[in-house]
């Protein structure tokens, strides 16, 4: 196995033998509690919600202190800009822009978090410290709907 590595707890053995001796089981039983919450608190949380942030479990060390990112899920039917709504944010806070999906109601497309400046043939969006940006290169496909997950650090 590698050496440092940061999260060697967040996997949980699969066997483990419990005394018959009472003090002894009650010792095991709470160092098996503590070491299935550790490991169950380390992994990424898979809740996509629209309307309201979810933590998604990941955790950055940036400024060498533990911050742990929100995730929210934004529904649209058209390219205008979206506030987010997401308070005390500046653009350097989001961590993934995992872009989205959009449709023209026969296919489906990829939605890049790309740039400001038109890509022809692409729909993108950037974000500003209140809205989702739209860009529209010509000849892009219509829109019909989608949506875009934005993950942001918690400010500390």
């Amino acid at each position: 196995m590698s050496t440092g590595i940061i999260n060697p707890g967040a996997f949980i053995r699969t066997s483990r033998e419990f005394p018959e001796e009472l003090h002894q089981l009650s010792f095991e039983v709470n160092k098996a509690y503590l070491d299935t919450a550790n490991a169950v608190n380390s992994r990424t949380v898979g809740l996509f919600p629209v309307n309201r942030p979810a933590i998604t479990g990941d955790a950055y060390f940036i400024t060498s202190v533990k911050q742990q990112t929100l995730r929210q899920v934004y529904n649209f039917t058209t390219t205008t800009a979206i506030d987010h709504g997401i308070k005390n944010v500046n653009p350097g806070q989001f961590t993934k822009h995992t872009g989205g999906t959009y449709t023209d109601g026969i296919d489906s497309f990829g939605l890049p978090f790309a740039t400001s400046v038109a890509v022809a043939g692409l729909i993108t969006f950037y974000v500003t410290t209140t809205q989702i940006i739209f860009v529209l290169g010509a000849g892009a496909p219509a829109l019909t709907s989608g949506f875009i997950v934005l993950e942001w650090l918690v400010k500390t």
